[in-house]
């Protein structure tokens, strides 16, 4: 009850705050998406720098947010921005590369080699195939790797209030260390429910963006 009464008295701060990550999370994920995507279709073209970019992609995978919050914090001081919105954006953006990137390589490379003949005995150009025929049937994949990507951002913005971002993880880490699991609950509530609104958002911009014969299909 303590909680409910909590979120309630504290809806305005708590909306602020989301508001405040859906804006790190969008940066992030949109300059995610203008450098993932045509590195995924770039590395199609040739296996070694696919193996090698997706291999890069796959370590920063696994280091951990709070270290490379603080690797990025004495290298960005140089440039004034050691903590809050900067880092934040840079380390979400490399996070989310993973996913965007597979998923665009796979998809490109998994289009029927009958359409892109077809494409091709048409006449069109490779960049005219690649937009028309491509990449509206590889939409689907793509997405799915958006999804992804969105997600798991969502909960590491939540990490870099450690760092001075702000957004929701603000009360996760006064929770902690107020010992107050009135905000800690409430952090961890509204980061959840964003990342389901989100997602479900996502599916439904995936299923607007889709060909209606790829959805038949």
């Amino acid at each position: 009850m303590d909680i409910l009464l909590y979120m309630a008295g504290h809806a305005n701060l708590i909306l602020a705050r989301t508001i405040e990550h859906i804006s790190l999370v969008g940066v992030a994920i949109g300059l995610a998406i203008l450098t993932g995507v045509p590195i995924g279709i770039a590395i199609t073209q040739n296996q070694r720098a696919a193996n090698l970019v997706l291999y890069i992609a796959s370590i920063i995978m696994t280091v951990p947010s709070i270290a490379l919050f603080g690797v990025m914090i004495p290298v960005l001081s140089l440039f004034g921005h050691g903590i809050g919105y900067v880092p934040a954006v840079i380390a979400v953006l490399l996070y989310s590369q993973l996913p965007i990137i597979r998923n665009t390589y796979t998809a490109i490379n998994n289009v029927d080699p009958a359409l892109r003949e077809a494409a091709r005995g048409m006449g069109m150009t490779p960049l005219q195939r690649l937009s028309r025929v491509e990449i509206p049937l590889a939409i689907p994949v793509i997405m799915a790797g958006v999804r992804s990507a969105v997600v798991l951002s969502i909960g590491i913005m939540a990490i870099a209030a450690y760092i001075g971002a702000g957004g929701l993880g603000v009360f996760i880490s006064r929770g902690i260390s107020q010992t107050d699991p009135r905000q800690l609950v409430t952090g961890a509530v509204a980061v959840s429910v964003l990342a389901i609104v989100a997602d479900f958002f996502l599916l439904w911009l995936q299923n607007r963006l889709t060909p209606a014969g790829v959805q038949t299909a």
